[in-house]
């Protein structure tokens, strides 16, 4: 359930508008150049793409064959060799190797589909995200999630002890250049591998920050993160407190020490924190799940031919305490899945504000050069069989989250996590 992206929607109209008119101006100054730029590059992929896939349209003479049903045709063939002789005639920018222009091939294929969770990757990109599924790696130690309100990549958590929080980077803090390079129009893929890097090299961020008035340049030298995805405190002898991520490989067996801690420690009552959580691994939060809810279907999916698959829960380890989830509108994918069969079964209460709202699954399909798809493959549907795709989750307690007493205050006052300690504590009074 890979992808990450983030709502900016409880910004202030006021504040969402001056910070338009400030990503404007500056992306005024460089567009042209990036469309012609980009314009040109798009039709050396075609080109080469086209050149590169032809082979397999051959019969045993070598002669080529077109299908009907495919793009190929001997017209766009014909038209594509005019359009690589002129730009063999007149191109006069940098050349490009044929490995960056084999990349930039299939990329456009998957970007055809005008689907943001579809994406290629390259063996090396493969690597850095299985990499980082097993939470390391190297980079400033943030978590970034693409903003929908800007099209620009947004940072939504701070790891403790990492370089991000060594230099003030904070949460919800707007990411506008890489290096001087803007990163609007890009994936969040592209734009994370440009953030990651060398051990010891450093990396500059041109960030939008509420409350100033101009740009923020941050300088950050990356090292190597070890990211937990999984946080876990006892906020008094009986409440505990786990806040999950992200839904990693790693995240099962971190979730399930948290939680034979809490126990252990006199829990009665349990905050599940998936704010700002973007997602991941289908079979984490499937496992996560089974270690909390009663039996039944934890989530089931339908991909295009009506297959139905579902993942079910024995039950036998449903947690026997008062539990409430905390929600808000950065909480999508493998989360959403899990705060939804808390709600359908109504053993929790969710607290914060609607979730983003994404209810189809990728999969992750390796090619034989090392590189890799990822495809959209699926729609999910919560126990009750509702699919929550562009509607999210709502709260049973709406708390919209006061970012600004939260970033002018020492202890970093958490409003929604102070309200759903009351309803917690309310629910175990019932029960006491």
């Amino acid at each position: 359930m890979e992808a990450n992206r983030d709502n900016n929607n409880d910004m202030d109209p006021k504040k969402r508008f001056e910070l338009e008119e400030m990503r404007s101006k500056k992306l005024d100054q460089s567009f042209t150049g990036m469309f012609l730029t980009g314009l040109i590059m798009g039709v050396l992929g075609t080109v080469f793409l086209i050149a590169g896939f032809l082979y397999i349209f051959r019969d045993s003479d070598n002669r080529l064959v077109f299908s009907q049903d495919s793009a190929i045709t001997k017209q766009l063939v014909k038209k594509l060799q005019l359009l690589e002789d002129t730009i063999d005639k007149y191109y006069y920018l940098d050349e490009v190797s044929n490995e960056e222009l084999d990349d930039g091939i299939y990329k456009g294929m998957l970007d055809a589909l005008g689907d943001p969770y579809s994406e290629y990757y390259t063996e090396e990109e493969l690597t850095e995200m299985l990499e980082q599924s097993q939470g390391i790696y190297y980079g400033i130690g943030a978590y970034v999630s693409m903003d929908t309100e800007t099209s620009l990549p947004q940072i939504t958590g701070i790891i403790e002890g990492s370089p991000s929080e060594e230099v003030d980077l904070r949460i919800n803090d707007i990411i506008y250049e890489i290096d001087g390079t803007s990163v609007f129009g890009m994936s969040l893929v592209e734009a994370v591998n440009l953030i990651k890097g060398e051990e010891g090299t450093e990396v500059v961020l041109t960030i939008i920050r509420e409350g100033e008035n101009d740009y923020q340049e941050v300088a950050v030298t990356r090292r190597k993160v070890e990211s937990p995805t999984v946080n876990f405190e006892m906020l008094d002898e009986t409440t505990a407190y786990i806040q999950i991520i992200e839904f990693d490989d790693v995240t099962i067996d971190q979730f399930a020490e948290a939680l034979a801690m809490a126990k252990g420690s006199g829990m009665e009552g349990l905050i599940l924190d998936l704010r700002s959580n973007p997602g991941g691994n289908l079979t984490a939060v499937v496992e996560i799940a089974r270690m909390m809810l009663p039996e039944g279907i934890i989530v089931y999916t339908e991909d295009k031919y009506g297959e139905r698959t579902e993942y079910t829960c024995s039950g036998e380890n449903q947690l026997d305490v008062p539990l409430v989830v905390l929600i808000n509108s950065s909480s999508a994918s493998a989360s959403e899945i899990l705060a939804g069969a808390i709600k359908d079964y109504g053993i929790g209460t969710l607290v914060g504000t609607t979730t983003y709202g994404k209810g189809i699954v990728q999969k992750i399909m390796p090619l034989s050069d090392g590189s890799a798809l990822k495809l959209t493959i699926s729609s999910y549907f919560t126990p009750n069989g509702n699919n929550i795709h562009g509607i999210g989750i709502e709260p049973d307690v709406a708390v919209e989250f006061d970012w600004q007493t939260y970033n002018n205050t020492e202890e970093k006052y958490d409003n929604q996590l102070e309200k759903a300690k009351e309803v917690l504590w309310e629910k175990m009074g019932n029960n006491s």
